[in-house]
């Protein structure tokens, strides 16, 4: 299934990031205290990141029990499907515990075409669809590790996800069309997520950040996960500047609705702590 594919090499580089080095902070937008210190309980601090993701989506997509629709949108051609999208992570941390919290609005819109020839006639098959997904996160972190340039966080919460599918297929013959169908299905569900975190200092301005989560378990979806992987400079005590790559797969169906999809691509955001 789609939501499997690449998911055991993509996981591997998130490791490499949180495990493979001395590790530090959390993720994209961890607080971070001056290099050389240890983190401590100081109180709570708050970050919000806020970031474009030039998502790919590939997959299939499903309504009313029809044939799935083969989507398939690489993140160069984004800005000719995508109508509408949004993204921003938050996080309150106080040295120990803390709460995240990340929000993705996408609408993208896809179109594809098939003519073949069949006893000397064009045979045309059309199909548009447009998916509409709201994905909020809530976790609630632990700190397992705390070094001078390096923290280690656990996770754990929950995903819902509120997804709209609408698709439009129409075969036609050179004229009128023969057959169409056109049908609309939204599904909200929740899934339990578990994961990790971290940030590694590489020097006073330049740091990593990553983190990997998986969940679904088959109490909603069947599996799903989301893997991201970056690098940040930080700019000012307040602002730091982070770009990267992040990867995000789910697999559900319930009543003839199909979502089972990976989205991935480059990710740029700003990192603004208070």
């Amino acid at each position: 299934m789609p939501c499997y594919k690449g998911f055991t090499s993509t996981l591997a580089l998130a490791a490499s990031l949180l495990v493979g080095l001395p590790v530090r902070a959390a993720d994209v937008i961890e607080e971070s205290s001056p290099p050389g210190v240890a983190s401590v309980d100081a109180g709570w601090t708050f970050s919000i990141a806020p970031y474009f993701w030039a998502a790919s989506l590939k997959g299939d997509i499903g309504v009313r029990g029809r044939q799935p629709f083969d989507a398939d949108v690489p993140f160069r051609d984004i800005f000719d499907n995508l109508r509408f999208g949004g993204m921003i992570v938050g996080e309150a941390h106080n040295g120990t515990w803390g709460v995240f919290a990340d929000l993705i609005y996408l609408d993208i819109e896809v179109d594809k075409s098939l003519t073949r020839t069949i006893a000397g006639v064009p045979v045309s098959l059309s199909g548009s669809l447009e998916t509409t997904s709201v994905t909020a996160t809530l976790m609630a972190e632990y700190r397992v590790l705390a070094e001078p340039s390096a923290t280690l966080d656990v996770m754990a919460g929950a995903r819902i996800w509120s997804v709209d599918n609408e698709l439009d297929i129409a075969l036609s013959a050179g004229g009128p069309p023969l057959a169409a169908f056109s049908g609309s299905d939204t599904q909200t569900w929740v899934d339990p997520m578990l994961g990790v975190k971290g940030r590694i200092d590489l020097s006073p301005s330049w740091y990593l950040t990553g983190w990997g989560l998986i969940g679904g378990f088959g109490a909603a979806s069947d599996f799903s996960w989301d893997v991201l992987g970056a690098i940040g400079y930080q700019w000012t005590q307040s602002l730091s500047i982070v770009g990267g790559y992040r990867a995000v797969g789910v697999d559900y169906s319930s009543d003839g609705f199909t979502f089972d999809v990976i989205e991935h691509g480059p990710i740029l955001g700003a990192v603004i702590r208070f």
